[in-house]
């Protein structure tokens, strides 16, 4: 082939990804376009968690992708201290289908927990449970206090870097809890394991039962980390 050739074959191939890319009229699915926006009810693709953490990256744009499917109110920034608050504020009452107990995070934090129950914990409750959630049990999200055990290392609650989710509701109104389900019936155990190792797509650590006895009762979710998943 002719460099002339070479060229030519080049621009035709430039322009068709060019086209693909940005034209309305493209065949191409929106999950599989890297130039459009991150939609959480999408289907997973190799695409979504860099387009996640394109996201994640921009604050106006978390808080404008978590107005599809969550219920919150954005706040001011909090300042708590040297080393404390959350920069990103959201008071947070639900994700899709799942509410929970009003709670103070990061619009990061709430984005990732609305990926994870969207394409975790509902696919989960149909799986094991045959119906959907409808609630996200949780102790908490921000708290300014250090790592338990450690003597001055701040735990990433301090700035809502983590969320704490303790169980579910189930749609009729049944509560899978970690603490007494974890070694529970077949349904259940199953259950609380597929939606930890869906969080752990989701988010950068996860903690659970298997990781210490401090963990007994909640999966920890943690937006920061080296991919430990317990």
């Amino acid at each position: 082939m002719s460099i002339l050739s070479a060229i030519t074959v080049f621009c035709v191939v430039a322009f068709g990804v060019y086209w693909a890319f940005t034209d309305p009229r493209s065949p191409l699915p929106r999950e599989w376009n890297p130039m459009k926006e991150l939609v959480v009810t999408d289907p997973v693709t190799p695409l979504t968690h860099f387009k996640l953490r394109r996201v994640l990256n921009e604050p106006e744009a978390c808080l404008r992708v978590l107005s599809q499917t969550g219920q919150f109110s954005a706040m001011d920034p909090l300042v708590d201290g040297e080393r404390c608050g959350i920069a990103n504020r959201v008071s947070l009452s639900g994700v899709g289908s799942s509410k929970l107990r009003p709670l103070e995070t990061a619009c990061e934090t709430a984005l990732r927990l609305a990926m994870w129950d969207q394409h975790g914990v509902q696919p989960a409750g149909q799986t094991h449970f045959g119906q959907a959630i409808r609630e996200l049990r949780h102790i908490g999200s921000y708290n300014c206090r250090a790592i338990r055990g450690a003597t001055n290392r701040m735990s990433t609650h301090a700035t809502a870097a983590s969320i704490d989710i303790r169980g579910v509701v189930l749609a009729d109104g049944t509560s899978v809890d970690l603490l007494s389900d974890w070694n529970g019936s077949v349904a259940q155990q199953g259950f609380l394991r597929d939606v930890r190792d869906a969080g752990c797509q989701w988010f950068s650590t996860v903690l659970g039962p298997e990781y210490n006895a401090l963990h007994a009762d909640h999966f920890h979710f943690q937006n920061q980390g080296w991919g430990t998943c317990r």
